[in-house]
């Protein structure tokens, strides 16, 4: 089974909420909500992946530095296995606005559990939230 390799971030503002993206209709998984983010490309590091995917989805700019490693997701799907890194970050540039038509929630810890998330993402929640 081929293994991918995505990495997200839980972008933290300063009333202590996460931002979650929506995967919009037409792709894999449309509807669920997610920790903003992506694959990363082949001689790419995850911190590289991550700065290059928030300019793309959200329009903002972030530095290596600002990206604190959380923990991680490990998934099989059907078809391929996920492996995913998830960064904490609470500083970057500019308003986070949806680029590709994704809708946005800013979501206070306790209620990521009334988000409907992908299956890699749901072990994530309450390590971020006892984090936070």
């Amino acid at each position: 089974m081929k293994t991918v390799l995505v990495v997200a971030v839980a972008l933290i503002d300063a009333e202590g909420r996460v931002l979650l993206a929506q995967r919009p209709e037409g792709k894999s998984l449309a509807g669920l909500w997610e920790f903003p983010g992506g694959k990363v490309e082949l001689g790419e590091t995850p911190e590289a992946a991550l700065i290059r995917e928030l300019r793309e989805e959200l329009g903002i700019d972030t530095w290596q530095s600002c990206l604190a490693p959380l923990t991680f997701a490990s998934h099989s799907y059907d078809d391929f296995h996920l492996l995913m890194p998830l960064f904490a970050c609470r500083r970057w540039e500019g308003i986070p606005a949806p680029q590709e038509g994704q809708n946005l929630a800013w979501v206070r810890p306790q209620n990521l559990r009334d988000y409907p998330m992908p299956a890699a993402d749901l072990p994530l929640i309450p390590i971020l939230r006892d984090w936070l």
